[in-house]
């Protein structure tokens, strides 16, 4: 009779070691196992970036810059950045701004993590910026954590599966909020988006703040904290073309709370930004500038492996 009863168990066990093993698998298949995604393009689109460390280096030699740890200013681009800290004991916030006025729209741009498209490839922001001779960086909007969004990066079509609303970095130096369900990515390459970038909420939007922001929602996949409670933060603005406004916040840790969204949007509408976006946020929060990391990520110094940044160099002007 034992014997019998071991028996009928060998199959149930078989079967829950089965499942387990099959959840297991499907976890680490969307959130730790490499997927690069091969994409066919219209080259005739996108932004030549071949050898762009040597031509970022170039540049930075034919421009005669001077720079120190918070600036840098050539004929081509100025960048100016700031520590700002308010309030005080578990109130005080620690943020960081970047004013960034760039000659020509090649300037600012995107890359990604081992140059490679696809999911759970992941750097440092700082590798990212290391890689592609970046003068400034910040990180991007971790798309390669979902899989859906317009993704459009230095002129190619990655991604097309609208969703929310997004912004686009346009070759003209201006940059505009949008709804993804609103306008086709045929239609943004056609008014020469260079780059889109796919999170939010817009903060911003014809130089009014867009909403209170107590009802916001991202996505919806394993891991993701509730976003609109207090903390880091990444945003993108733009003050007029051809000049904008970075703030990265620190956040959970002893001298910085971090910003929740509303006050995030006051931040960037002080600051005097017409479009502002909010970007992934957390433990990617991070600054790079000429070499190091500004801010302090993860409240421990410690960079979290991202999908992408957006960064700027000295561009393609003469």
């Amino acid at each position: 009779m034992q014997l019998r009863k071991k028996r009928r168990w060998i199959p149930i066990t078989l079967v829950v070691v089965l499942a387990i093993s099959g959840i297991l698998y499907s976890l680490a298949d969307r959130y730790l196992i490499r997927h690069v995604q091969v994409v066919v393009a219209d080259e005739s689109l996108a932004i030549d970036t071949t050898d762009s460390s040597a031509t970022s280096s170039a540049a930075s030699e034919d421009a005669q810059a001077t720079f120190d740890d918070w600036s840098y200013t050539s004929d081509r681009l100025q960048i100016q950045i700031q520590k700002v800290q308010t309030g005080s004991g578990p109130d005080q916030i620690t943020y960081y701004v970047a004013d960034v006025q760039t000659k020509d729209a090649s300037s600012l741009r995107s890359a990604l993590a081992d140059n490679s498209f696809g999911t759970n490839i992941k750097e440092d922001t700082s590798e990212i910026a290391e890689a592609n001779q970046a003068i400034f960086a910040v990180n991007g909007d971790y798309y390669g954590f979902r899989q859906d969004g317009v993704i459009i990066r230095n002129g190619v079509l990655y991604r097309d599966e609208p969703t929310r609303d997004a912004l686009a970095l346009f070759d003209d130096g201006t940059m505009k909020t949008y709804n993804e369900n609103e306008i086709s990515s045929s239609e943004l390459l056609a008014q020469g988006a260079t780059n889109t970038l796919s999170f939010g909420p817009i903060l911003i939007q014809n130089g009014e703040i867009t909403s209170d922001f107590s009802s916001v929602k991202i996505d919806t996949n394993f891991g993701n904290r509730s976003i609109q409670n207090a903390n880091p933060r990444t945003a993108i603005g733009m003050i007029a073309p051809h000049h904008y406004v970075f703030v990265v916040v620190d956040g959970r840790q002893d001298d910085s709370r971090g910003m929740t969204l509303a006050e995030l949007a006051q931040t960037m509408k002080d600051l005097g930004a017409t479009e502002a976006y909010n970007l992934d946020g957390g433990g990617s929060s991070t600054m790079y500038f000429m070499g190091r990391v500004v801010n302090n990520p993860l409240g421990r110094n410690r960079e979290r492996g991202v999908s992408d940044i957006v960064y700027v160099t000295e561009g393609q002007g003469s």
